[in-house]
């Protein structure tokens, strides 16, 4: 069986910009992350330094937006200010799921946030996708989430799978009759795909999740702003394919393998592969936080033959990933 570890985080009781409390006990004693009663803020998001640039480089160019304030808490770095008038909250979560999921739980904690936009780079997984072209996935799924197994002994090309994963892959036809966005599980060689198991509030019990949807609300944004968007150049050799829709895939790995890739788009049925997003999505999804991931497209992974060259395209697709997150933002600002 799977092991669960149960982590309390005390926070000491602290006030972030005024107008916050913490949550007291009977005994009077403060725990858990602070209450705000000032304007919740547009998180804006990034992985690492490339991306980040892209971001603060649109900022400084737009007279209609600033940086104000920045802090910096357990090495994270915060920038606050405000793009056309509404609050937002900059920062990079670090890049691997650990990162993500870590300074992601320490933003909604800390400050009032409504909303986040995220925006990174990414390796393409249908081989459709060219270097600068950007994908807003509906879903996000982990794909190492696995159970790694030894081969049968007495039957050579199979393994011996633990009871309760057999017993979860017989339920997966019922599964998938219910909801055509299940996987369609199947091992790469001794590892088998499985699920991650979550909890939040209004749950008895920890369930499998199979992946997190972005919100509705600001995918449609999304699909709105690229509408209207200047045709974007990469480097002036073509012009971005820009898409709103299918599934993305996020994993502890560097992904630079051709097969164990085409495995994942059999069957997650992905459109890009990175290291964050799910992450994101499961902690937006059990704080209840609106959330939407940008993803710009910087190689086919495993697609190469050498040495990926990945970094030659991460700051011209970063920019162009900046303009559409930008323009998600422009399309929010117009709604509201």
């Amino acid at each position: 069986m799977k092991q669960f570890t149960l982590m309390i985080i005390v926070l000491l009781s602290t006030s972030w910009m005024g107008g916050c409390t913490s949550t007291k006990t009977s005994d009077g004693a403060s725990y858990g992350p602070a209450a705000f009663s000032q304007p919740a803020f547009t998180a804006v998001t990034v992985a690492y330094a490339p991306e980040m640039q892209g971001i603060l480089n649109r900022i400084e160019q737009d007279p209609n937006a600033s940086i104000h304030t920045t802090t910096t808490i357990k090495g994270v770095t915060y920038r606050i200010g405000t793009y056309h008038d509404e609050p937002i909250l900059i920062f990079a979560t670090g890049m691997s799921i650990a990162n993500a999921a870590m300074t992601m739980q320490m933003a909604l904690d800390y400050f009032p946030v409504k909303q986040v936009v995220y925006m990174g780079i990414a390796g393409a997984v249908n081989p459709k996708w060219q270097p600068g072209d950007v994908i807003v996935p509906a879903r996000w799924y982990y794909h190492d989430e696995s159970v790694y197994t030894n081969e049968d002994p007495n039957a050579p090309g199979e393994y011996i799978l633990p009871e309760y994963y057999a017993k979860f892959i017989e339920e997966q036809d019922e599964r998938r009759a219910k909801d055509p966005h299940t996987p369609k599980y199947k091992p790469f060689h001794f590892i088998h795909p499985d699920e991650v198991l979550i909890v939040k509030e209004g749950m008895d019990k920890p369930q499998d999740t199979a992946y997190f949807s972005a919100t509705p609300r600001l995918l449609t944004a999304a699909k709105q702003a690229m509408s209207t968007m200047p045709t974007q150049r990469v480097l002036g050799e073509r012009d971005a394919e820009l898409f709103v829709g299918g599934n993305g895939i996020t994993g502890s790995v560097f992904m630079d393998n051709r097969e164990y890739r085409k495995w994942t788009r059999d069957v997650f049925n992905a459109e890009v592969t990175e290291m964050e997003s799910a992450a994101i999505g499961q902690v937006c999804t059990v704080n209840d936080v609106d959330w939407i991931i940008v993803r710009a497209i910087s190689d086919l992974a495993g697609g190469q033959e050498g040495v990926n060259v990945e970094n030659k395209y991460d700051d011209e697709v970063s920019r162009i990933g900046a303009n559409v997150l930008f323009s998600v933002l422009d399309t929010l600002a117009e709604d509201e």
